[in-house]
């Protein structure tokens, strides 16, 4: 027996795709009538509906007080989505773009300009021909070009990290959006962010080039160096060795961050997109350590000191709220 209060996921994505239906313009009677008889073909479908306008008031797209209705769906009490303004059109239209986008990750984005990619959660070590050894991170992909007297890394997603064979006569750089790290033999991890690059030093020593900057500067262990890619902007921190790359492990290590930027971390892990609408939650300030073993339980521990909940709103998508 199928339980009245539990939403079946393919029903569910037929309420969101009807949602992003009825707010085009070019929507048509014989829409709204397809619609009423969708919704009422359960009670299923009519919980699908609710959790649909719940995801979307939670997004930012209210739920519209009054609305157009056909005859056949006067008897509901379920709200309809207005025609919005070309924004709101605009913004459904950017979601589920972003989903799309969530879900395909590196290995289709960059499968033309990357050697290696790594998928949702995914963790690979890779051996490049040189010897030295690649730990890439969840939604990762790097480029490499290795010739006679040079050798080249591009990250072009997400995390990696690097453990250096020792080739004084070929430097080995990496270049991730800008920061460029040069080193003969060494262990470091370099984490490319929309924002930011991080790169933590745990042995040796690198030299450190950032576009715009007047000098090149070098990295000790237990050196971190995070460059903004807007402004270029560069802070300096120091951690402990054993603490940097701490994802190797199955575990995120931050310190004094916002928790957006702890999410775009979680990301890499959680095959849902996670959004967080309020901004005084996303600004808010953590440190701690979260298993990324679990996704979800992870995302509860950051909000919940700050009195924040988790809303699991679909297989697909987390909602981070102060409600």
């Amino acid at each position: 027996m199928t339980r009245h209060d539990e939403t079946d996921e393919s029903i569910l994505e037929e309420a969101m795709d009807w949602f992003l239906r009825l707010r085009e313009p070019s929507r048509s009677p014989a829409d709204q009538r397809d619609f009423a008889a969708w919704l009422h073909r359960s009670p299923a479908h009519r919980n699908a509906w609710m959790k649909a306008c719940k995801t979307w008031s939670l997004m930012g797209a209210t739920k519209p007080a009054d609305e157009r209705r056909s005859h056949e769906t006067s008897r509901t009490t379920v709200p309809l989505p207005r025609r919005r303004s070309a924004w709101g059109t605009t913004a459904a239209l950017a979601l589920a773009a972003c989903l799309v986008l969530a879900f395909a990750g590196p290995p289709l984005l960059l499968h033309y300009r990357a050697d290696f990619t790594t998928g949702t959660a995914e963790l690979r070590k890779i051996t490049l021909e040189d010897g030295t050894v690649v730990q890439l991170g969840p939604r990762s992909a790097i480029d490499t070009a290795f010739t006679k007297g040079t050798r080249s890394v591009t990250l072009l997603a997400g995390e990696a990290f690097f453990d250096v064979k020792h080739d004084p006569a070929r430097p080995f750089t990496v270049d991730a959006a800008g920061v460029k790290v040069t080193v003969l033999g060494t262990a470091f991890d370099v984490n490319m962010k929309p924002g930011d690059t991080t790169v933590e030093l745990m042995r040796g020593v690198v030299g450190l080039t950032v576009k715009g900057a007047a000098h090149p500067f070098e990295l000790s262990p237990g050196d971190s160096v995070t460059v903004g890619h807007r402004e270029g902007r560069i802070s300096r921190s120091r951690i402990a060795p054993e603490d940097m790359a701490a994802w190797r492990n199955g575990r995120l290590f931050v310190n004094d961050v916002s928790i957006a930027s702890v999410v775009e971390e979680l990301q890499r892990y959680h095959s849902a997109w996670i959004s967080i609408p309020s901004a005084e939650l996303a600004d808010r300030r953590v440190t701690g350590l979260y298993d990324l073993s679990d996704p979800d339980r992870a995302l509860e521990a950051l909000v919940q000191p700050f009195g924040g909940k988790m809303h699991r709103i679909s297989p697909y998508l987390r909602v981070l709220a102060l409600f």
